[in-house]
């Protein structure tokens, strides 16, 4: 049976999957759906200090390559550069990317992005520590369409999340050591970026920059934001993605 590794984005855990991996399993896949290294429920909330992007890809990379064959791994917001990182480093069947934080060298497209790269700049310019959720702008950017009653329950949640591994993504043309590069070339496996057509956290023109960087395949839905696994909708985007990952990587088996 093929694997479907799932992972999340910042402030978040494997949970941010829990309905979007139902229909992958009623198709056949074995759902995985991991807590990055610091975000499981009983870990310390200082647990992600100094966290590196490159040591969530390194994590992802090992589960990846400890499976009994090479599985399709699909990340979501940060969790979508984790696995852009990972996927060179482990080897993969396909890879699905759901609104996605873009790689080293593709630049912010909306002044959302920018304010907000400014921002955790400011807030956090020199730590290495855990950074707070601000739940005001995860309630207004990320989970805008989602119910009120779902909205906070996704809130309650939330966890700290590592301020490097922010900074390495939000802000890449500070970091001397390129750490969210993919290196030149596109994927070596079919790749699929959606994006949201309203998506504010990263806009529909990054996510394309981003398909266009990696030689990815890219999907628009329509009326959408940036909680693509679990607004309303989102089982449109799993027929989506089940339908391109039957055409284009003939899985499940």
């Amino acid at each position: 049976m093929t694997a479907i590794v799932m992972v999340h984005g910042a402030f978040c855990g494997g949970w941010a999957f829990e309905r979007f991996g139902a229909p992958f399993e009623a198709a056949g896949f074995e759902v995985l759906i991991p807590d990055l290294r610091g975000h499981g429920p009983g870990d310390d909330l200082n647990a992600v200090s100094g966290v590196s992007m490159s040591d969530y890809a390194a994590d992802i990379a090992r589960l990846c390559a400890a499976l009994d064959e090479p599985p399709v791994l699909l990340g979501h917001s940060m969790g979508g550069l984790v696995a852009q990182l990972a996927a060179r480093r482990a080897a993969l069947r396909g890879l699905v990317l759901l609104a996605p934080s873009p790689p080293w060298g593709v630049a912010h497209s909306s002044l959302e992005e920018a304010a907000t790269a400014f921002g955790v700049q400011m807030i956090s310019a020199f730590s290495s520590g855990s950074l707070t959720p601000d739940r005001g702008l995860m309630r207004t950017y990320s989970l805008d369409r989602m119910s009120a009653d779902d909205r906070e329950a996704a809130v309650a949640r939330l966890r700290p999340e590592s301020g490097q591994a922010v900074r390495e993504t939000l802000n890449w043309w500070l970091d001397p050591f390129m750490t969210t590069s993919v290196g030149p070339g596109p994927m070596s496996v079919p790749t699929l970026v959606v994006s949201g057509e309203r998506d504010v956290v990263h806009s529909t023109a990054t996510a394309r920059a981003t398909a266009e960087r990696l030689g990815a395949s890219f999907r628009t839905m329509p009326g959408m934001s940036h909680w693509l696994m679990g607004e309303p909708g989102w089982e449109a985007v799993a027929d989506l993605t089940l339908t391109w990952l039957a055409a284009e990587v003939c899985v499940p088996a």
